[in-house]
């Protein structure tokens, strides 16, 4: 019997990753970086032994269908075949995540699988090689193997394509993010359908790509020097140009509702009062706000009146992936 553990943070993209190269092999169409967040995060535990017949996954206690089953077998398939081992595996993962938070967790979750696995089976992985390995359960899981603020290099392979760690000097400590949760049911598109989608059909899609260096450049130089603003601006930018890129899809769709641009627009009014903070979204209708650590009182001030205490959720920096003992599990 072979067990290991692992807990892994969610990052939110800054600059953002939207449409796949390589299905098979979850290559983006574009580099993207990212910060991770410290209040939302999985904890998995992987056993391989010679009792169990079939893979086992339970997710937050509960014993999950044969679809999610198969895509942690698959997952795992990837793990034995480094380690040249044939045994199942029993697949205990629980998600920390703020009480309808609305937050995807195939990032964490992805992430700390793929720790876990690593850890069970005595794979000594650098964090590049374990980078590429939870990029093939979920793309944004490659830049949950680090924290702060990440790069995922999009590459033209396996090989090639992971995330790498961006210095900043604790610049990341400086900053919060702010979840207005306006809605935590299901999607009606999934980021993946939704990818899929605009890179074939959106006529916006290649200016949208054609941007992607320049933006990635302006964020990086934003970190170096600790320019809030120049990263505020950039991050609300590049959310504003993907989300733009769905409403050219054929056929037309789009993941805001109209409580997500009621956010938007307050938080566009709050800087005009004087209050810096910018806005993201990713594949779904709920609005990220990046405010500066010294700035989260007021933001959270001025929410208070338009949005329950409920709907909104704070973070902040998060640290790297964690191989956990039994005693810390």
């Amino acid at each position: 019997m072979f067990s290991g553990k692992a807990r892994a943070y969610t990052n939110i993209a800054l600059i953002k990753y939207w449409g796949k190269e390589n299905q098979d092999l979850i290559i983006p169409m574009n580099n993207s970086l990212s910060l991770t967040l410290d209040a939302f995060y999985t904890e998995t535990c992987v056993t391989f032994s010679e009792d169990i017949t079939e893979d086992l996954f339970y997710l937050d206690h509960q014993l999950q269908d044969s679809k999610a089953t198969l895509k942690v077998s698959r997952f795992l398939d990837l793990v034995r075949s480094k380690a040249d081992c044939s045994l199942h595996a029993v697949v205990k993962s629980q998600n920390f995540v703020p009480t309808a938070a609305g937050l995807a967790s195939s990032a964490s979750g992805l992430a700390a699988l793929a720790g876990a696995a690593s850890a069970a089976l005595n794979l000594t992985l650098s964090p590049e090689e374990l980078s590429r390995l939870a990029r093939r359960g979920s793309g944004s899981a490659c830049r949950s193997i680090y924290g702060g603020f990440a790069e995922w290099q999009k590459g033209d392979s396996d090989e090639t394509s992971y995330a790498t760690s961006i210095p900043s000097d604790g610049f990341e400590n400086d900053l919060s993010m702010v979840f207005v949760v306006v809605n935590d049911a299901q999607k009606d598109i999934s980021s993946r359908d939704g990818m899929q989608r605009t890179v074939e059909t959106s006529a916006f899609y290649n200016g949208w790509l054609q941007t992607i260096s320049q933006d990635l450049a302006k964020a990086k130089k934003a970190i170096a020097n600790k320019d809030f603003t120049a990263l505020g601006e950039v991050t609300e930018a590049s959310a504003l140009k993907m989300h733009g890129t769905t409403l050219a899809a054929t056929p037309p769709f789009t993941y805001w509702s109209a409580e997500s641009m009621k956010a938007m627009n307050l938080v566009r009014h709050f800087r005009e009062s004087g209050l810096p903070c910018y806005f993201t979204m990713d594949a779904g209708p709920n609005v990220k706000i990046l405010v500066e650590r010294k700035n989260e009182a007021a933001l959270l001030n001025a929410l208070k009146d338009q949005f329950n205490a409920q709907q909104i959720v704070v973070a902040h920096a998060g640290p790297k992936i964690e191989i956990l003992t039994e005693e810390e599990a």
